[in-house]
């Protein structure tokens, strides 16, 4: 434990980086259920105390690194990092008059990971000992099938995943309804029978519609039907959770950026299955969602960055699987090195390096970098 100044929080570094989705041979944007994007925010946060730097990032707008630098570096500076726990309600304190969901959770979340790793570190233990170590690992699925994708490339990249032995894959819905079910029919036939298909709607469908699709969905063996109504819409969840053909599961969180968040979800009876994603409510957040759900005896998923995501779910009970989405791989894989392991459909988190074990690719990710700010106590 810090004993002295020396091992306090001296110093920070915030980056943000914008990353476009375009890739060679493809230019249009990407879209789900409600919108299209042609980009994705990364903020990067290291902190260092003793010995040791830690890091943690979220994805989120580069508006965010002004909250680092205007309220929450002041929190951190010269405190002690074992003191995590204290610093995550601080944090949520400083930022009273900002508002916390959105960029301020963003801001929060890489600051906290980044507090997490750093005491992982200077404790010499991995993150997933360090908050736990429920789980060796946890099981992947392929997350993609935006709405935007031609048949083609659909059934292609839910196909490789398939084959690749990931047991379950997810596509997006909710563009053009009508054309949904076929879409649908598509994707079963690209994985096969023995692989289980999930559709997310981000909150595209009204109420009526979304039961009359999921009926139709269970019809293709669909086992997850992900925000089928907005996630503000807790009535209408609930609706749908009752009233969905087994063994449709309701899943909703991923906008979970406060505690109370996944409280209300839960104590509404809105889900079968809670998401939850550190990179918008922290690593502390992500804790008490995990402790939330086994209160209420429902299972936990870890929503997109995979990299992260192998060590956090892994040190939770509850923890059922993580989003192996296909704009944060492509991302994590250009920005990290020490990445987990896939194996056999699973992510295995490195328990013998320190923190989670990821480290930048400094000269990699210049070029994506938009802002910086950098300061020492």
């Amino acid at each position: 434990m810090p004993t002295n100044g020396a091992d306090r929080i001296r110093s920070i570094r915030a980056d943000a980086y914008v990353v476009p989705t375009a890739t060679e041979g493809r230019r249009r944007p990407e879209s789900d259920g409600t919108i299209e994007w042609t980009n994705t925010g990364v903020l990067l946060v290291a902190v260092e105390a003793g010995d040791a730097t830690g890091l943690g990032y979220a994805y989120t707008a580069p508006a965010s690194l002004r909250i680092v630098e205007d309220v929450l570096w002041a929190v951190v500076d010269g405190a002690d990092p074992f003191d995590t726990e204290r610093l995550y309600w601080e944090l949520a304190r400083a930022v009273r008059n900002v508002g916390w969901a959105g960029v301020s959770a963003g801001a929060i979340a890489a600051l906290d990971i980044a507090l997490h790793d750093l005491k992982a570190r200077l404790s010499g233990m991995s993150l997933t000992r360090l908050l736990g170590g429920a789980h060796d690992g946890v099981a992947a699925y392929g997350s993609g099938g935006f709405t935007d994708y031609t048949d083609d490339e659909l059934t292609d990249q839910l196909g490789s995943w398939a084959a690749a032995g990931l047991g379950s894959v997810k596509m997006k819905v909710g563009s053009r309804p009508d054309d949904d079910p076929r879409r649908v029919a598509l994707a079963r036939e690209a994985i096969g029978p023995d692989v289980d298909l999930f559709v997310d709607a981000n909150g595209a469908y009204e109420r009526k519609r979304a039961l009359r699709l999921g009926e139709l969905f269970a019809e293709q063996g669909v086992t997850w039907f992900e925000e089928p109504v907005s996630s503000q819409d807790r009535h209408g969840l609930r609706l749908l959770r009752d009233r969905l053909p087994a063994p449709i599961r309701v899943a909703a969180g991923e906008y979970g950026y406060t505690p109370a968040d996944f409280r209300d979800l839960l104590a509404d009876g809105c889900v079968d299955v809670l998401q939850a994603d550190a990179t918008r409510c922290g690593i502390t957040g992500f804790g008490i969602a995990a402790s939330l759900a086994t209160a209420f005896g429902v299972p936990l998923s870890a929503h997109t960055a995979p990299a992260l995501h192998a060590s956090v779910a892994a040190a939770h009970r509850p923890s059922i699987n993580i989003e192996y989405f296909h704009d944060h791989v492509r991302i994590e894989e250009r920005f990290f090195d020490g990445l987990p392991a896939l194996s056999h459909g699973r992510l295995l988190p490195d328990r013998t390096a320190p923190g989670h074990g990821l480290t930048l690719r400094e000269s990699d990710v210049e070029p994506y970098r938009v802002h910086r700010f950098a300061a020492a106590g």
